[in-house]
């Protein structure tokens, strides 16, 4: 079996690092590689997905090389980035996706899509229309070129804070550890673990305390996030994709 996982830093697993510490993150798409060849016993696996990447620079950059592949299965997220721009178009952007699951359904790859999470608090309550007409739009792209769909607006579990990393805008290592077994799921692949376990209890945070991390999150997070916005730079400008060309992927790694 062969799969490439093309997008931005959702694919790339931004928020999940590899505990050597040297700066590649892991992400679900890696691990839904690693539940797949545990599963067949070996995959060849691609992962050109690099963060902060807008829907035509993944099309422009990504999908050309993932044609040549002509892999089994294609993991495709695209347009988060988009829509968290001020000329953000739910409609255009799903012409875009459209086009380009025909492009890699004519080439014989499977696709899986993806809708977000419905985060309707927080800093993102305010874009949450845009994000949600897309969604419909993703929806019906599925439906009509017979894709997988990891609809993540049903999954409550990810509503958890606990799901998210200190920036709140990627998963968590646990995040992306539920996501790859409900990726898992919908493609029929069988994980000895339940992506929807119930979350500990959690423990009781102060007033003070949660306008602590406000902070810290306004200085670490926010502000260069919006720093980078109003100066056209991106978080992968200087980022290459980690995993370029498929390479096997094998039960014992």
């Amino acid at each position: 079996m062969t799969l490439a996982s093309l997008g931005d830093s959702f694919t790339e697993g931004v928020g999940d690092p590899y505990p050597d510490g040297g700066g590649v993150f892991r992400g679900w798409a890696d691990r839904l590689a690693e539940h797949l060849a545990d599963h067949t016993g070996g995959i060849e696996y691609a992962n050109l997905a690099v963060r902060g990447k807008l829907i035509r620079q993944i099309v422009t950059d990504q999908v050309p090389p993932a044609l040549e592949m002509a892999p089994d299965l294609v993991t495709l997220c695209a347009g988060g980035n988009d829509l968290l721009r001020p000329a953000g178009d739910p409609e255009r952007l799903a012409k875009i996706l459209d086009h380009t699951v025909g492009r890699l359904r004519a080439k014989g790859s499977q696709v899986v899509l993806f809708t977000g999470v419905n985060v309707a608090t927080g800093y993102m309550r305010g874009t949450i229309g845009l994000f949600a007409r897309y969604y419909m739009n993703v929806r019906a792209i599925a439906d009509k070129h017979d894709c997988f769909l990891v609809d993540q607006w049903s999954m409550d579990v990810l509503t958890d804070s606990r799901a998210w990393d200190e920036d709140r805008l990627h998963m968590s290592p646990e995040g992306h550890r539920r996501l790859a077994l409900r990726v898992a799921e919908v493609l029929g692949v069988p994980t000895e673990e339940r992506w929807d376990a119930p979350w500990p209890e959690a423990d009781p945070v102060s007033w003070t305390e949660a306008r602590r991390d406000d902070l810290h999150w306004v200085k670490e997070s926010l502000g260069p996030w919006i720093g980078r916005r109003l100066t056209g730079k991106s978080s992968g400008d200087t980022v290459t994709a980690k995993r370029p060309e498929l390479t096997p992927l094998t039960k014992d790694r």
